[in-house]
């Protein structure tokens, strides 16, 4: 890989924006310029959450709507830089690993957002990895390895609306997986109860307040999910509103804190256990990314989990690392490079992953 600038594009299971990251990439490093996320409107936000009950009509023109956005959000976040390419997750409006076929469906049209912005775009990158016989997730762990791989063994954890993890070190990629819930139960809590006022709950105060309702922690720990063995991945809806209709049926101000409190534990207990399960020997280092990194009562969790490993925020900026990811699997694939990581999704092998839409 040569030197070069490159954009990366996400949106998560949230749906909160698109997250675009600019960073400088070459073959031993890489390195975030800056990074921003341009939320969506309210409306639009709505849209995407519910867009896979959207009509084929509906879909079709979110599509187009989103590739607008995600050419918006690459052209500001590159001011006056000159990227050579761009790296776009799109949105997951469904992700399918277990059906038949397996299947999954990411959204924002890559040839408006490389006709917006004139830069060669790279986009869809899970299809190929299915087609291939694998989950076409976790795509970041080939990335841990790009990051992590010549050092001792850590658990990589990245907390968005989901969790996932890369065990890495030693020169290889030791298990990764989706490990479970992450933000988006917590974050669905506060707009309940705020009516929307609210997206998270900052700093992990309220779940702070609150305690573990363990008859209740036990009962989400037996979501089946949590029984498979990698490779393995997720769909947001397997951890969705739907277990807080069933579990906190009425949500209210003064039994917040200890839902909070209770969804907060389930997050750090399956992440601690389902790398301790994964894990030949301890690892010396837990690295976290993601919005979960800045919940400190999280990651109080986890460092009283994981200890007496070290428990610490990533490097790169929290909030860009799963863009900055994309733009380097971009960057990967226009070098005709391998970009997955078959021991983590399952794939026959290495495969150039993403389809490429030129300036």
């Amino acid at each position: 890989m040569s030197v070069r600038l490159g954009v990366g594009l996400m949106s998560g299971t949230s749906a909160d924006g698109v997250t675009a990251a600019l960073v400088r990439l070459s073959p031993s490093g890489l390195r975030v310029l800056r990074h921003r996320t341009y939320p969506y409107s309210a409306t639009l936000k709505k849209r995407v959450l519910g867009a896979p009950s959207l009509s084929v009509a509906e879909l079709s023109r979110l599509n187009v709507e989103l590739g607008e956005a995600f050419a918006a959000a690459a052209l500001k976040i590159s001011g006056r830089a000159r990227p050579s390419v761009i790296g776009s997750h799109g949105q997951t409006v469904w992700h399918g690993p277990n059906d038949v076929p397996p299947n999954t469906l990411q959204i924002a049209e890559p040839a408006v957002i490389a006709e917006r912005t004139g830069i060669t775009t790279v986009a869809d990158f899970r299809p190929r990895d299915m087609a291939a016989g694998g989950q076409g997730a976790p795509l970041v762990p080939a990335f841990d390895l790009f990051l992590y791989g010549r050092g001792p063994l850590r658990a990589v954890i990245n907390i968005g609306g989901i969790s996932n993890a890369t065990i890495v070190g030693l020169g290889k990629i030791h298990a990764a997986f989706d490990a479970g819930p992450g933000n988006a139960l917590l974050d669905e809590a506060v707009r309940r109860v705020s009516d929307g006022r609210r997206e998270y709950d900052a700093g992990g105060r309220l779940a702070a307040s609150g305690r573990v309702d363990e008859k209740i922690l036990r009962r989400l720990s037996t979501h089946p999910y949590f029984f498979k063995a990698p490779p393995k991945s997720l769909d947001r809806s397997t951890f969705g509103p739907a277990l807080l209709d069933r579990y906190y049926p009425r949500l209210n101000k003064k039994n917040l804190p200890d839902a909070l409190a209770t969804l907060c534990e389930l997050t750090a207990r399956s992440l601690w256990l389902s790398i301790v399960e994964n894990s030949s020997f301890p690892p010396v280092e837990i690295v976290v990314a993601g919005g979960g990194a800045l919940n400190k009562h999280l990651m109080r969790r986890l460092s009283a989990l994981f200890s007496p490993a070290r428990v610490r925020a990533a490097e790169i900026p929290v909030m860009a690392k799963e863009a900055a990811c994309f733009a380097w699997l971009a960057a990967r694939a226009l070098d005709g490079k391998a970009n997955n990581a078959p021991s983590a999704t399952g794939a026959r092998g290495p495969r150039i992953l993403g389809k490429i839409v030129p300036a």
